[in-house]
């Protein structure tokens, strides 16, 4: 049953941890921009300039990441897709709240896992859905 979970709520979760627990202050934007911007590690490249990588980096890679893996997981027929599916519109929901209402989650990081959230629930009920009609085109011949 573990593998009806959403794989996208890990980087919702670790956007949340970072957020809530690493905010010393009230959370505001500034805060949250600085906590997300502020580069871990530099990579020196060719061109002389260095490449900063910061926490909010590190979690769009992961998400991205993810999303490849429930896009594949999406393709499935089994019955568990559709609690997945379920569960991936619950993540959506809660994830669009907390964008809409919670003070340090207006970031573009968090938007852009928002809009990986959506992607992932759209093409598992199309995929649902288009599997669905040809499961039946092909009983009907």
């Amino acid at each position: 049953m573990l593998i009806a979970l959403p794989l996208l709520l890990i980087p919702v979760v670790l956007y949340n941890i970072v957020i809530l627990f690493g905010a010393t202050g009230g959370g505001g934007m500034a805060e949250a921009d600085a906590i997300l911007r502020d580069p871990l590690f530099s990579v020196p490249m060719t061109s002389g300039a260095n490449w900063n990588v910061g926490v909010g980096d590190l979690i769009l890679f992961l998400s991205l990441i993810l999303l490849f893996f429930e896009l594949l997981k999406s393709t499935s027929s089994q019955k568990v897709a559709i609690v997945n599916h379920a569960l991936s519109l619950i993540v959506f929901v809660v994830c669009l709240v907390e964008f809409l209402l919670i003070r340090g989650f207006a970031t573009s990081t968090f938007f852009l896992i928002l809009a990986m959230v959506m992607l992932d629930v759209l093409a598992g009920f199309i995929v649902t859905i288009i599997a669905a009609r040809k499961d039946l085109d092909f009983g009907g011949a």
